[in-house]
């Protein structure tokens, strides 16, 4: 990276098919940091870079249980463009933007082409491996719980709908002592335009993680609905510690899902076919499904419940 005199990559921490996560330093303060490249050489490969860029960028204020976004810089070549609301657009970034639009590369073709996102280091891992290292543990659970639905929250307040949560996609911190859940990965996110009510707005594009996916996602009709759906998968897999086996990866993963023979159908993809299937959790009717303030305030009442029963006893 050009900024080698303000970062120091340490390690690779992460790859997937779009770029690679590194552990690398702030020099000046010598604090950790994330550093996230992500290769802008097909057209697939920047919209998820954009998205992810505009949903963190639109953040004005954060929130504890949200990666936070340093700075994006975008690298063209060998020049270098810092990103961002204080920054004048560049050529380099408005050829990125008509790449994403028009649906091919705009840039040029010999030139290396990456976006670079420069975030808080977390230092547990991401929330699967973190809860399959360990024993059941029903505390910790309504903890993930509470701070899962305060950031799902949050970013719909703040008109983002994330489309992919899964449990591969949420971070784990230790900044404070107790871990601290830290939801990432906004390549497949969507941000929503105007003030109102971020469950009015619809979404055609089936996208997401098969086994995290609520019914209406499959049929292609849907709203933010779908992240709460995405949220009670994580919170009943995450209870009963039910996994599958990734079969691109091998990897364990927490996910819920019914079994036909030796097959495993995805849950949203079961209540498509048949939504009459007989579920003891109240989330597979999206006209009856809590949106993520009511489940926010539901769980903060548990939460106060228990506190209170604990003082009385």
């Amino acid at each position: 990276m050009a900024t080698e005199a303000k970062y120091s990559i340490i390690r690779e921490v992460g790859r997937g098919s779009y770029g690679v996560v590194y552990e690398a330093v702030l020099n000046k303060t010598r604090s950790k940091v994330a550093v996230k490249r992500m290769h802008c050489n097909v057209p697939e490969n920047v919209e998820l870079a954009l998205q992810e860029f505009w949903a963190l960028q639109s953040i004005q204020r954060q929130h504890e249980n949200v990666i936070q976004l340093e700075e994006c810089v975008l690298q063209n070549g060998r020049a270098f463009q810092p990103l961002g609301h204080r920054f004048r657009k560049s050529h380099s970034h408005l050829l990125l933007i008509e790449t994403c639009l028009k649906g091919r590369r705009c840039m040029d073709p010999k030139a290396a082409c990456f976006l670079w996102f420069v975030m808080e280091f977390c230092d547990g891992g991401n929330m699967n491996e973190y809860l399959l290292s360990r024993g059941p543990d029903a505390q910790l659970n309504h903890s993930f719980m509470r701070q899962l639905s305060s950031a799902v929250a949050f970013l719909h307040r703040n008109q983002i709908v994330h489309r992919d949560l899964k449990a591969d996609n949420i971070l784990i911190s230790h900044k404070r002592g107790s871990p601290i859940v830290k939801v990432a990965d906004f390549g497949l996110s969507k941000v929503c335009q105007g003030k109102g009510n971020v469950n009015q707005h619809r979404f055609s594009s089936a996208c997401g993680s098969n086994f995290y996916m609520a019914p209406e996602v499959w049929e292609g009709h849907y709203t933010a609905k779908a992240d709460i759906f995405a949220l009670g998968i994580i919170f009943w897999a995450m209870a009963e510690r039910i996994t599958f086996r990734d079969g691109d990866t091998e990897k364990e993963l927490l996910g819920t899902y019914i079994c036909q023979g030796k097959e495993l159908i995805p849950l949203g993809e079961a209540l498509l076919e048949n939504p009459n299937m007989k579920l003891q959790i109240p989330l597979k009717n999206k006209k009856e499904r809590l949106d993520a303030f009511q489940l926010e305030a539901r769980i903060r009442q548990i939460s106060y419940g228990k506190k209170r029963q604990r003082s009385l006893s």
